[in-house]
This record gives C-alpha cells, structure tokens and sequence, in this order.
C-alpha cells in the first residue's frame, strides 16, 4: 500500500501558513492598519492641524536637510517598517533577506516594526522633524500618499543616484514616474498595492461581475457587495469605470463619483463598506464580490478554490509603499545600500515570494520562478505588461483638497 503524501505547500503557502500560527494572516493585518490610517484624523484635518498641536509646519517644498553622514564610522542602519512586511526564517526571529546584506556589506540592520499606521507614525516622528532633529531611524516605509506629503513638507533627504545602481536600472516602468516624486528623486518602493475586485464564485452562483457597473447596478447582488473604506481605491476604481482619470480629475469628477456610490448605498446594493474585514465576507460569502487588494487575495485563494479576482476592462488602482530617507539620518549611505540591495534581483525575489505583494522590480520573475513558480506565473505579484497598462495612480491632493474630500467620503460610508 502506498503511502499518502500530500501536495507540497508552496514557498507562498509555507510563508502565509508561517505568519498566520504567529499573528493571523498576516498581510491582512498590515493592510488593514495601513488602509485604516488613510482616512484618519490627521487626513481629514489636513496640513492645518499641524500649527494646531503648535508645531508649525516645514513649508519646503523640495530638499531635505542632511547630517553629518557617519555611515563609514558606523556601520549601522534603523530601519523602521510595518509588521510581518519582510521575509522570517522558520524560527520567526531572522530575516534572510537582511543577514545576507549584512554578511555581504558588514552592515548591522536594526529593523523595527514600529510603523502600525501612517496617521500614527506621522505624529511620531513629526515634532522631531519639524525641529530639524534626527529621529533615530535612518529608513522608513510609507504609504504614497503620506510620502508625498512628507516631500513636500521637506521631512526627507534626496537620494544620491550614485549609490543606486540596481534601483535605478531594475525599477518597473509602472512606478518610475508618480506626479508627486517625478524621477524617484527622494523615495523607491518598497511594495506595490494593487486594487482590483474580488469575487466569491459560489456565491455569485452564476453572476457575473466584470466591473465596477456591475457592483453597483446589477439587482441580483443587491445587498452582497462590497467596497472600501480606503478613499482612494473605491473612489478611484468608481472613478476609473466612469471614463475618468484619477490622475487628473477635477472636483466635479470626484462629486460625481460620491453620488453615484451613495445612489448604490441608498438602494441597498452596498452591503457596507469595510477595512480588511472584507476578507472574512468574502470567504464566507456574505459578500459576493467586492473591491479587494490583490495581496489578500492571493492569499484567500491558497485556502478557498472559489475566490477569484477581476481586472476591468477601466483599469484598475495602483499605489505604493515606499522607502524614505528622513532628515537628520546618520547613516544616509548606508540606508541607500540598503535601498539598493532589495533591487538586486535576487534579494527581490525572496521578498516576493515571501510577502505576496506586487514585486516594484522589473527582471524579477526568473528568479521568483526558481523559488515559486506559482507566485512568478501570479499577475498580483508580477504585473505582466497587459496589467501594467491597466495600471492607474491616484493623484496627490492638496491639504485642501485631502480635507474636502476625505469629508465628502466619510459621510458617504458613515464614518
């Protein structure tokens, strides 16, 4: 008799089922603190809540302020990133990606998860920056929309391109050119974020959902839909499937895809509107489909055969979470090396395959392939350029506009 042995769990499935007996899904979890964070307080209050704590704000708008770089004295960096966002050995304490790095350069790496929500973290670092004091972290991750203000702002040194070969030769096309840091002169990503909609097949029991039109207007999934209450990604995929451009939308646009998402509230299509809790919906079938983070899904799809994802023929929204050099930095060099490092394709693929989000480095496919075919085949982790050109940013907004519009948006979901 032969002996029964199950299918071999790929590196992606080891890696999710390794995060989820420590902390639950993990990548859940940080989208969850990440998106949450979007419509916060300090968004809804704009730059203007600055100078009401009584820290008066930067008002740079290019240009960091360096320090004494003590990188060949020290070999040392602090890295600050968010939880369960970097590859764990078995042992859930060392990170193989960063030993390499220091085998390889002699650089001491002392990576901290102390970023649990943008809003959050802002308020931590910022009355050190606004008094042209180091922070103590010499690299930071952010979300795009906080980077862009901490560039305006004046909070982040600019990039020597010297000491970023890899980053400059490998970054995809997809993320080279964000209107608010053009070039990548302060900021590379560390991840990209794909929106999309997801859908659970045993739910829809025959529907079929190919765009956001169909969330909204199709009676037959009326109380079983779901968005997000991320600004941004509902507002920007509604707006996508209305022929507009979340890069160049005016406030007419943005009013009128407000009202067209409250007209689906008022009738009952949006079941309600939901942080990363949508996941538990989706499995269950609570929500039928709904607009979803590709990183979920390719999780939710390792455990539940029947969720499946949609690109619209609109396109879909792309943001990034990106590595910042702040102010007063002592170890400036030494952070780029490290930027760098993680565009050699090599410690890229391990990332990837590891965390499951979208991989911002062009070339890395061959290699993921030879760690988990599965993940490099996987268009939520490698964008191919069909993807690619459906891809779509959301504009930065001004303090102004950030206020009005996260105001307009929480009224809408009831926040």
């Amino acid at each position: 008799m032969e002996q029964y042995e199950p299918d071999r769990l790929s590196p992606a499935q080891l890696a999710a089922a390794r995060r989820s007996f420590r902390n639950g899904r993990a990548s859940l979890t940080r989208r969850s603190l990440l998106r949450a964070s979007a419509g916060g307080a300090l968004a809804v209050g704009g730059l203007g809540a600055l100078s009401a704590c009584g820290i008066p704000a930067a008002g740079r708008t290019e240009g960091g302020v360096s320090a004494e770089d003590h990188s060949a004295k020290e070999k040392t960096i602090n890295f600050s990133n968010w939880p369960e966002y970097i590859d764990v050995d078995d042992s859930g304490k060392r990170h193989p990606t960063l030993d390499v790095f220091a085998k390889r350069t002699g650089i001491q790496v002392k990576y901290t998860e102390d970023i649990n929500d943008n809003d959050e973290f802002f308020g931590k670092i910022q009355p050190q920056l606004a008094a042209g004091q180091d922070t103590g972290r010499d690299l930071i991750v952010l979300t795009d929309w906080l980077a862009a203000r901490m560039i305006r702002l004046g909070y982040v040194q600019k990039l020597d391109p010297s000491h970023l070969p890899h980053a400059f030769a490998n970054l995809s096309d997809q993320f080279r050119a964000p209107d608010w840091d053009p070039g990548r002169a302060y900021s590379y990503p560390w991840q990209g974020i794909s929106t999309v909609i997801a859908y659970n097949k045993k739910a829809l029991d025959g529907v079929e959902v190919k765009s956001v039109s169909d969330l909204l207007d199709n009676a037959k999934l009326k109380g079983r839909v779901g968005f997000l209450t991320e600004m941004r990604d509902s507002v920007g995929m509604t707006m996508l499937d209305m022929g507009k451009d979340p890069a160049k939308f005016t406030d007419d646009d943005y009013d009128a895809v407000i009202a067209r998402l409250q007209k689906a509230v008022d009738k009952g299509q949006i079941r309600r509107f939901t942080g990363n809790d949508y996941t538990s919906d989706l499995s269950k079938g609570d929500f039928a489909a709904c607009v979803a983070w590709a990183g979920d899904i390719v999780q939710l799809q390792a455990d539940n055969p029947d969720i499946g994802y949609v690109i619209p023929d609109s396109g879909y929204m792309t943001s990034t979470d990106n590595m910042l050099i702040p102010n007063k930095a002592r170890h400036k060099t030494n952070a780029e090396r490290l930027i760098d490092y993680y565009y050699e394709l090599e410690p890229a693929a391990e990332l990837a395959a590891y965390i499951n989000y979208v991989s911002p480095v062009a070339g890395v496919q061959p290699y993921l392939a030879k760690i988990d075919k599965s993940a490099a085949d996987n268009p939520l982790i490698v964008p191919d350029k069909a993807m690619q050109a459906k891809s779509h940013a959301f504009r930065s907004l001004s303090s102004k506009e950030e206020t009005a519009y996260q105001q307009k948006f929480a009224k809408l979901t009831g926040a």
